[in-house]
C-alpha cells in the first residue's frame, strides 16, 4: 500500500498502542491507517472520506497468518502523512480527516464534532505533500 504513515515521534506510552480485532485473512502493512468498525474492529479496506479512525498499524500482518486476529494500533504520536492529491491543501493547526486510503485533508466542522478526525496538522501542506500530523486518538 502507498502512503503509509511514518513515525516521527511516539507520544504517551510508546504511542498508546491499542489492540483491535482484525480479519484473519487480511494483509496489513505497518503504518496503514485503519478505520474503526463495529464491534471494536480495525479495517484497512475501503477507507473513505470522514471514516472514524482506529489508529495506525503498529506492525505488519500477512494474509497467511490466519490465526492472528488482533493487531495493535498507534493512537498517539507525530506521524508523516500525505495530503490527498485532490485537496486544495492542509492548513497549519487545522484538524485533519481521512480522504481515502492513507491520505488526509482539512476536516469539516461535522467531522470534528463527530470524532472523525485523525489529528492536527503541524505544518501547512499542498496536494501530494508529506506533512507532520499530531495524531491523538487516545
Amino acid at each position: 500500500m502507498a502512503n503509509e504513515a511514518i513515525i516521527v515521534e511516539l507520544l504517551g506510552d510508546r504511542g498508546n498502542v491499542v489492540d483491535f480485532t482484525i480479519g484473519s485473512t487480511n494483509a496489513i502493512e505497518k503504518g496503514t491507517i485503519l478505520k474503526l468498525v463495529d464491534p471494536r474492529t480495525a479495517s484497512g479496506g475501503g477507507i473513505t472520506t470522514g471514516d472514524v479512525i482506529a489508529g495506525i498499524a503498529a506492525s505488519e500482518k500477512a494474509a497467511a497468518e490466519t490465526e492472528q486476529t488482533k493487531l495493535g494500533c498507534y493512537q498517539k504520536g507525530i506521524f508523516d502523512l500525505v495530503v490527498t492529491a485532490g485537496a486544495t491543501g492542509v492548513t497549519l493547526g487545522a484538524y485533519v480527516a481521512m480522504s481515502g486510503a492513507n491520505t488526509i485533508r482539512n476536516a469539516v466542522a461535522a467531522e470534528v464534532e463527530g470524532g472523525k478526525v485523525i489529528g492536527k496538522a503541524l505544518e501547512t501542506g499542498t496536494a501530494g505533500e508529506v506533512i507532520q500530523v499530531l495524531v491523538d486518538l487516545a
